[in-house]
């Protein structure tokens, strides 16, 4: 797999997971609780936080489907959670003022190019705009790094996408998504991480709807390079992603988690130098478990393996001294050594 920057922020299968808490549009339109939440995602050890830009007319035509999530249109809930984009800038410049990335999606190519003007270090696309070809050229003729969300998509679809993301050669990484609120456990399919990284050759991720810790954590066992989650300052608060966002304190736990996890996750069986000190005491050697006179044979009744494992015979060798003689006498407990063995 590849690997990915995101302005210096190395991302890939040798490196810590992004934790990437997605703010979206859990502000509700109001600036000041957007503020909030970058301060309380900086506070829980934060790298990066993520926003959605809408622009309501550009990116939809009124209507009145209302997501299950909610009880308002989406229309009513884009509208409603938009912010201007003075707005958005001051998120950008408060964002890099505390020493976060600042990233946001794109719904439509006005926004896009706003946020191009703004001179963000790259994209997020949505699953939703996964299969969005246009809005895909559009955004990849800006050759600014993509992170590609492909909920809704299957490979087929997800490999049309980055074939144009190529094309331009744009950095890009992929993120495992189903498009559920919440995603039960077993819609989450951790396994199509892989899947992605093999077709595509790309370095992945997740972002997950589920509810909890548990689907992220087992993604960074599994070799995610990034993790999204919906965030807010406030369980409490309303909002439509509310109810799948986790709060600072399991942002904290991720971001710790996941760190734990990546360091944990590779490697292969072997013995390692820093196990000698227990092996001194853990291990088991031969040993006489009665006093042995000269000349007597060795049998499971006088000789069974005991810790600690500071003796000459290691316990897997017993069979392979059963049966000889003692050269000498051996008192009880006495760890056996080969000079003292009959050959």
């Amino acid at each position: 797999m590849e690997s990915f920057c995101l302005g210096n922020r190395k991302i890939g299968p040798g490196y810590e997971p992004l934790v990437i808490p997605e703010i979206g549009i859990n502000h509700e339109g109001d600036f000041k609780k957007a503020i909030r939440m970058i301060e309380a995602a900086k506070d829980a050890g934060a790298e990066i936080v993520k926003f959605q830009y809408h622009i309501a007319d550009k990116e939809m035509v009124p209507n009145n489907i209302i997501p299950k999530n909610a009880d308002e249109s989406i229309w009513d809930i884009i509208e409603r959670c938009q912010l201007t984009d003075e707005e958005e800038r001051k998120l950008k410049q408060y964002c890099e003022e505390l020493g976060l990335m600042y990233l946001s999606t794109p719904f439509s190519r006005e926004a896009a190019d706003r946020l191009e003007d703004m001179g963000v270090i790259g994209f997020k696309i949505g699953s939703g705009e996964c299969n969005n070809i246009p809005l895909i050229e559009h955004i990849s003729k800006k050759k600014k790094p993509i992170i590609l969300s492909t909920g809704m998509n299957g490979i087929d679809s997800v490999k049309n996408s980055v074939e144009i993301i190529k094309k331009h050669q744009c950095p890009y990484m992929l993120m495992q998504c189903t498009s559920m609120y919440p995603t039960p456990y077993e819609k989450v399919r951790l396994g199509a991480m892989k899947e992605l990284a093999e077709v595509c050759g790309a370095a992945v991720g997740l972002s997950d709807h589920s509810v909890g810790l548990y689907t992220v954590f087992g993604a960074v066992a599994l070799g995610a390079s990034a993790i999204e989650k919906h965030f807010t300052f406030d369980k409490n608060w309303s909002g439509p992603d509310i109810s799948i966002s986790i709060d600072p304190a399991e942002l904290a736990d991720l971001i710790k988690g996941a760190k734990a996890i990546f360091k944990a996750r590779d490697g292969i069986k072997t013995v390692l130098s820093e196990e000698k000190p227990v092996i001194d005491f853990a291990y088991a050697t031969l040993c006489a478990i009665r006093d042995i006179k000269k000349g007597e044979v060795l049998t499971e009744k006088n000789v069974w393996v005991k810790r600690p494992g500071t003796g000459e015979i290691p316990a897997k060798d017993l069979n392979l001294f059963l049966g000889k003689k003692a050269k000498e006498d051996i008192s009880k407990n006495h760890q056996l050594t080969r000079s003292l063995i009959c050959e």
